[in-house]
């Protein structure tokens, strides 16, 4: 994809959606850490209705840790993997009230230290909550990246890099909610909806889909 689709591709997708979101849902960043943390192998879905049993009652570190792991497992149990999860979470927490004074820190170093928090997960935090042009390559956006030819990659490293230096800066803060979405509803992985696909004209893909 060269520069002048690049440019088209994002113009498409910001004029049909200006202020993308995530799908996540949370009210601090504090609610975003642990939401994204919570959402590894899972979907927003599943996430969102544990976290809204959740949140209403522990919604801070300190709150997380006086809840103790048991009962936080006990609201998180619909989520894959929530036993290592839960672990990972509290040890978070800990280290946020010990070293942070309660808050999320705003450095990639300081998020990356935390237990189950690893580069793409404060790769979202950075973006969503302080506004860095970071890109949290989760296999909607290693597809879509791949298959449109707009960031090759063989690793979601390449293509976080690949998208890093290529898209414009003018789209660089909401590309990664934009690229999640397109992945997630249009450029799906077993059948792109191609013939629904608003910036079907800009991509690389040669085995485009057609209308039933």
């Amino acid at each position: 994809m060269n520069a002048a689709a690049i440019e088209a591709f994002f113009s498409t997708l910001k004029a049909a959606n200006p202020h993308p979101q995530s799908e996540l849902e949370y009210t601090t960043v504090f609610e975003l850490l642990a939401a994204v943390l919570l959402s590894a192998q899972a979907t927003d879905v599943g996430v969102n209705k544990a976290t809204r049993k959740l949140f209403p009652v522990a919604n801070t570190p300190q709150a997380i840790l006086d809840l103790g792991l048991e009962r936080l497992e006990s609201y998180i149990k619909t989520i894959g993997l929530f036993r290592s999860k839960a672990k990972h979470l509290m040890e978070a927490c800990r280290m946020l009230v010990e070293r942070h004074g309660g808050e999320v820190p705003d450095s990639r170093e300081a998020l990356e230290a935390l237990p189950g928090v690893g580069r793409k997960t404060a790769n979202v935090v950075l973006n969503v909550a302080f506004g860095e042009p970071t890109m949290a390559v989760d296999t909607h956006i290693f597809r879509v990246g791949n298959r449109t030819g707009l960031a090759p990659g063989k690793t979601p490293m390449a293509v976080e890099q690949q998208l890093m230096k290529r898209v414009p800066a003018a789209y660089a803060v909401d590309s990664h909610h934009w690229l999640i979405l397109h992945g997630r509803y249009v450029c799906q992985a077993r059948k792109p909806l191609c013939p629904r696909c608003t910036v079907a004209a800009y991509c690389d893909f040669k085995d485009k889909t057609v209308a039933a």
